[in-house]
């Protein structure tokens, strides 16, 4: 893939780190920024309490002092432990490890204000991420082995402040995508090819852009309504699919085979944010969100070989036949005095996966329900530290994934899950 000058030039740390692990629905990152975690997110679009508006909403640069700038970390641990159920795994068998791990998910933000009413930002972030390893080998390895997506955004945005009640804000977004996919080639040998002790190797990568734009509204002292849209973004990812093992080397196998160009294509989906900041009094505030993922975008995703012999065939076709999801959170903030204030956040998330037969191993995903709790210190009139933690039960996760029909078995049983995420923000005006 030929490679832009900004892509030589993306933060290499920035992209490792930003692999994460999806913590909100399907593979899509809520943390971008930290801040945010103590009330789950309530308010995201509405609170403009530091320069990380600049994804949530745009718009909230006109309610940061002069020049703002934000940096963050959270640290994600997601849990996918499954337990076979009578799966038919042919040559392979195991539960495998926990497919999930820790993580870190960085941010950084500026904001600038060129006069009283307009203001310019940059946010670098990651906003999906997923990883899913199993370890070497397990009943489910011929679908998956290990699945890794990583992303970084960067958003250059600007606001305008309409007048003491609306401000609006827009943002463009270069977007960076790289994804590696590794499983076992078949449950079973076919005759002397040694196909379950070896593996295929898909890795791919992209840039592309989107858009977003956002509104706040300023409807009394105690009040703000904002909202806010994502764009989506197609990443017509392309690199290497290669054949690894004992297999790569077997005479039956056509050379040609072994090693070649491939192309996925992925639209990542589009999000709309409804959000609400209600002051009760002097130390009460509520927080609350809506929010719309239009998840459907990602259907059927073709891995398509693109040289050799066979160039313009199917590979094979991850079926995810994803549906759009609704989030809702609620949050507060107790000021305990001019230093200190708590946080509280609770949140219902809806998982894209339709249902058991259309779980996929390298996504074994479900509805959770989050529950947070944060702190933030104001060190000085323009110093913020911000912490919080969140803990998202996951329930019982059923999976029954048959493709016995392309020889990578069937997947029959059920994940126990569970996040944890642990985030710090710095925030400072100059």
């Amino acid at each position: 893939m030929k490679q832009t000058t900004i892509a030589r030039l993306l933060p290499v740390a920035l992209l490792a780190l930003g692999s994460g692990a999806a913590s909100a629905a399907g593979f899509q990152l809520l943390e971008q920024n930290a801040s945010g975690i103590g009330n789950a997110y309530a308010g995201s679009a509405a609170v403009a309490e530091n320069a990380s508006t600049i994804f949530f909403n745009p718009a909230g640069m006109t309610q940061l002092q002069a020049r703002e700038v934000s940096v963050g970390i959270s640290a994600v641990r997601p849990s996918f432990k499954f337990k076979d159920k009578g799966s038919v795994g042919g040559a392979l068998s195991g539960n495998g490890d926990d497919a999930g791990d820790w993580a870190a998910i960085p941010n950084a933000y500026l904001s600038w204000a060129l006069n009283k009413d307009v203001y310019l930002g940059l946010g670098i972030s990651g906003p999906f991420g997923l990883v899913t390893d199993y370890g070497d080998s397990w009943v489910g390895g011929a679908q998956a082995l290990k699945f890794e997506i990583k992303t970084v955004n960067i958003n250059p945005s600007i606001a305008w402040r309409v007048n003491d009640k609306v401000s609006l804000g827009a943002g463009v977004n270069w977007q960076r995508m790289e994804a590696e996919y590794e499983r076992i080639l078949a449950v079973a040998n076919l005759g002397p090819v040694p196909l379950a002790s070896s593996t295929a190797k898909l890795e791919v990568d992209n840039d592309a852009w989107g858009w977003n734009v956002g509104a706040l509204f300023t409807l009394s002292p105690t009040t703000k309504v904002g909202v806010s849209y994502r764009s989506k973004i197609d990443h017509k990812l392309d690199g290497d699919l290669k054949v690894e093992g004992p297999a790569a080397q077997f005479g039956g196998i056509d050379p040609r085979l072994r090693s070649v160009k491939a192309k996925v294509d992925v639209e990542v989906p589009d999000t709309l944010i409804l959000s609400v900041t209600q002051k009760l009094d002097d130390r009460w505030e509520m927080l609350g969100d809506l929010s719309w993922t239009g998840w459907s975008s990602v259907k059927d995703v073709p891995i398509v070989r693109d040289s050799g012999v066979l160039a313009g065939s199917t590979a094979q076709t991850l079926k995810a036949d994803f549906k759009d999801t609704w989030r809702v959170a609620l949050g507060a903030n107790y000021r305990l005095d001019d230093a200190w204030k708590l946080k509280f956040g609770i949140a219902y998330d809806q998982t894209p996966v339709k249902d058991k037969e259309r779980r996929l191993v390298s996504l074994p995903d479900n509805d959770r329900t989050w529950f947070t709790f944060g702190g933030q210190w104001k060190v000085s009139k323009t110093n913020t530290l911000d912490l919080g933690a969140a803990y998202l039960y996951v329930p019982k996760t059923k999976i029954d994934n048959n493709q016995l029909a392309d020889g990578r078995g069937r997947v029959t049983g059920e994940y126990t899950s569970s996040v944890w995420i642990l985030g710090a923000q710095y925030s400072m005006a100059f």
